[in-house]
C-alpha cells in the first residue's frame, strides 16, 4: 500500500488503516505527556520547590489559553479532512489559509494580552508572595512565545487531517529531546533560572514548529502559504466551527477545576492521592483521546466524499477497538493500582486513597473511550456546537453533580463512583445523539459534490 493510499480513508480496508493511523498518533500523544514530566523533573531538581509551585500556579492559565486555541485548531481536522475526502484542493487551500490567518491573529492578541495581564492573573489566583516572581517570569515568557506553542500543534493537526499521522511524531520527538537538553543548559548552564525553563520550552517547540512547517511544504506538499485575509465565507466557516471547538476545551478544563473543588473538601491526603491518580489517568486516557482524533480524521474524509456507510463502519470499528483496549487497561490498572500510585507518593494515607480511587473507577474507563469515539464521529460532520453541549452536559450536569452528591453520601469514596457513573451516562447520551441527533445533516463545505 502506497503512502497516498494509506492516507486516503475513502477506500480500502478500514480496520487496517485505523490501526496504521492510530499507533503514531498514540505515540505522539504519549511523548507529549512525557514532555511535561521531563520539564517538571528538571525544574524541581535544579530550582527547588518554589519553582515547582510557580509552575503549578502558571499551569492552569497556560492550559486554559492553549486549550481554547487548540480547540479552535481542532476544527481544522474536520474541515480539511472533508476537503481531502472530497478531493477539493482549491477549497482545502482556502480553508487552510483562513485557519492560519485567524489562529495567527488570535495567538498574537492572546500573547500580548496575557503578557500584560500576567500580574493581575497571578493576583486573582491568590499566588503566595514567595512564588510571584518566578511565576511571573515563567508565565510572561510563555505568553511571548505562544505563537510557537500554537503553531507546533497546528502543523501536526493539519497533517493528520490529510491522513498522515506518522510525520507529526517526528516533531514531538524533536521537541521532547530538545527540551530535555535545553532545560539543564538554560537553567543551570546559562544560569537563567526560571526564565531558562520557559525559554527551553519556547525554543524547543518553536524549532519543532519551523521544522514541521518546512517539512510539510517540501515533503508532504501541504499548501501552506503566508496567511492573508480570508474571504468572508471561509472566515465564518472557521469561526462557526472553531469557537465552539475552543469552548469545548474550556468546558473540560473548567470542569476539572470544579472536580478539584469537591476533592479539596476531604483534606490533603485525599487531594494528594487524587493528584497522583490523576497523573496516571492522564496516561490512561491517551488511547481514548487518540481514537477520538483518529475517527474524526477518518470519518471526516468520508463525510466530505458523502460515503456514509464507511462513516458508520468507522464508528462501529472504532467503538469496538477502544472498548477492547480500555477494558484491558482497566484490568491492568485495577491489579497494579498500588504499584502505580507508589511511583508518585510514599505517604500511606495518600497511597490508600489513590489506590481506592483507581480501583473504583478503573472499569468505567471503557465508557469514557466510547464517549471520545462517538464525539469524534459527530465532530467529523461539523457538529461542533452540539459536541460542546454534550461536553457541558457531561461535566456540569453529570460529572460535577454526581461526584459532589456521591461524596456527600459516601465520603471521599463517592468521588470516584460519581465520576465513573457520569462516564456511563455520558456515553449513553453520546450514543443517543449519534443515533438520533441529525449530525449527518450538517453542511460544512460549500458544495454538494460527492464521490460516487
Amino acid at each position: 500500500m502506497t503512502q497516498d493510499e494509506r492516507m486516503d480513508f475513502t477506500q480500502g480496508p478500514l480496520l487496517q488503516k485505523m490501526l496504521w493511523f492510530a499507533w503514531p498518533t498514540f505515540i505522539a500523544n504519549l511523548l507529549q505527556a512525557s514532555y511535561q514530566f521531563i520539564d517538571s523533573l528538571w525544574i524541581g531538581n535544579l530550582l527547588g520547590k518554589n519553582a515547582i509551585g510557580a509552575v503549578a500556579i502558571s499551569a492552569p492559565i497556560i492550559f486554559s489559553v492553549l486549550s481554547f486555541m487548540i480547540g479552535i485548531n481542532g476544527a481544522t481536522l474536520t474541515v480539511l479532512s472533508q476537503y481531502k475526502g472530497r478531493k477539493d484542493e482549491a477549497g482545502m487551500q482556502k480553508a487552510l489559509n483562513a485557519f492560519s490567518f485567524i489562529l495567527s491573529l488570535l495567538a498574537i492578541f492572546l500573547g500580548l494580552a496575557g503578557f500584560i495581564l500576567t500580574p493581575t492573573l497571578l493576583d486573582w489566583l491568590g499566588t503566595p508572595p514567595d512564588l510571584i516572581a518566578d511565576a511571573r517570569i515563567y508565565l510572561q515568557i510563555h505568553f511571548a512565545g505562544i505563537l510557537f506553542l500554537m503553531g507546533y500543534n497546528y502543523v501536526s493537526t493539519v497533517l493528520r487531517a490529510m491522513g498522515d499521522s506518522k510525520t507529526p511524531v517526528r516533531f514531538v520527538v524533536m521537541a521532547v529531546l530538545l527540551n530535555a537538553v535545553l532545560d539543564p543548559l538554560f537553567i543551570a548552564g546559562f544560569d537563567l533560572g526560571m526564565a531558562g525553563a520557559a525559554y527551553a520550552t519556547i525554543v524547543a517547540q518553536g524549532a519543532a514548529f519551523l521544522y514541521g512547517l518546512g517539512f510539510s511544504v517540501k515533503k508532504r506538499n501541504v499548501p501552506f502559504q503566508w496567511p492573508s485575509l480570508p474571504s468572508r465565507q471561509h472566515g465564518m466557516q472557521v469561526l462557526k466551527l472553531g469557537v465552539p471547538g475552543g469552548l469545548q476545551m474550556m468546558a473540560i478544563s473548567s470542569g476539572m477545576v470544579a472536580i478539584l473543588a469537591v476533592v479539596s473538601r476531604f483534606g490533603s491526603d485525599v487531594v494528594s492521592g487524587f493528584g497522583a491518580a490523576s497523573r496516571i489517568e492522564s496516561l490512561i486516557m491517551i488511547p481514548a483521546f487518540t481514537m477520538g482524533s483518529v475517527v474524526n480524521s477518518m470519518a471526516g474524509q468520508n463525510v466530505g466524499a458523502q460515503i456514509w456507510s464507511r462513516v458508520h463502519q468507522i464508528a462501529r470499528q472504532g467503538a469496538v477497538l477502544i472498548f477492547a483496549v480500555s477494558t484491558t487497561i482497566s484490568l491492568l490498572v485495577f491489579l497494579g493500582a498500588e504499584f502505580l500510585i507508589r511511583l508518585f507518593v510514599s505517604d500511606s494515607a495518600t497511597i490508600d486513597y489513590g489506590v481506592e480511587y483507581l480501583q473504583l473507577i478503573a472499569f468505567f474507563y471503557p465508557f469514557l473511550g466510547l464517549n471520545f469515539v462517538l464525539n469524534g464521529i459527530a465532530r467529523s460532520s461539523g457538529a461542533m456546537l452540539q459536541v460542546l453541549i454534550l461536553n457541558l452536559v457531561s461535566f456540569w450536569a453529570l460529572r460535577f453533580p454526581l461526584a459532589y452528591g456521591f461524596s456527600l453520601w459516601m465520603g471521599s469514596k463517592g468521588i470516584a463512583l460519581g465520576i465513573g457513573i457520569s462516564f456511563v451516562l455520558s456515553s449513553l447520551i453520546a450514543a443517543g445523539y449519534y443515533r438520533y441527533g441529525g449530525w449527518q445533516k450538517i453542511k460544512v463545505l460549500d458544495t454538494d459534490k460527492a464521490q460516487t
